[in-house]
């Protein structure tokens, strides 16, 4: 099976966990508390790449904080279903000295991307750092870090749509979609 013909495959056995108007009402809430509480801290919308990319864009599209927008890539699955160290293939260019972060991305999975970034923030000076991820996968053992606000928790299978992938495609799904558990490896 060719690779046009594997993505064609995930997607058509996946099971949809939550459909976009579900995601949306998620993004809503989440820009909700985000301006509550980020109000008066003019933070840096620090964008996560690749997996930030949508859900980014959709809560930047919500927020009425002053605000500058940035982005990081820190990868540990290079397009594969699985990853172990990770690369750093850009860092912000907005000096983070001074300033609240908050640190926009995809899923928080085991964790291990996401309190990388955080050390890294700390590191460069930021005063005060939190995180946003459209899903919290729910999982059996402890994270290292907890995002601050979450739209979603999702139960523990491998997801795509809405910035998540499946071997660097499928991130455009209107949905957020679990593969059956017999295709990945």
């Amino acid at each position: 099976m060719n690779m046009l013909e594997e993505i064609d495959h995930v997607q058509s056995t996946a099971d949809l966990l939550h459909d976009k108007q579900e995601v949306d009402a998620a993004i809503d809430n989440m820009a909700h508390k985000i301006n509550l509480l980020l109000a008066d801290r003019n933070p840096i919308f620090l964008c996560v790449m690749n997996g930030g990319l949508v859900i980014g864009g959709e809560l930047l599209t919500r927020l009425t904080i002053p605000l500058t927008v940035d982005a990081i890539n820190a990868s540990r699955y290079q397009n594969q279903t699985s990853g172990s160290t990770i690369e750093w293939v850009l860092k912000p260019r907005t000096p983070l000295q001074g300033r609240t972060v908050l640190i926009v991305d995809d899923i928080l999975d085991e964790g291990i991307t996401l309190e990388a970034i955080y050390r890294y923030c700390l590191s460069e000076g930021a005063t005060s750092v939190y995180s946003a991820v459209l899903v919290d996968k729910i999982l059996d053992r402890e994270k290292p870090v907890q995002a601050d606000f979450v739209g979603l928790s999702v139960e523990d299978r491998y997801l795509f749509g809405y910035g998540m992938d499946y071997k660097g495609y499928l991130r455009n799904m209107p949905g957020i979609y679990a593969c059956q558990d017999n295709l990945i490896d």
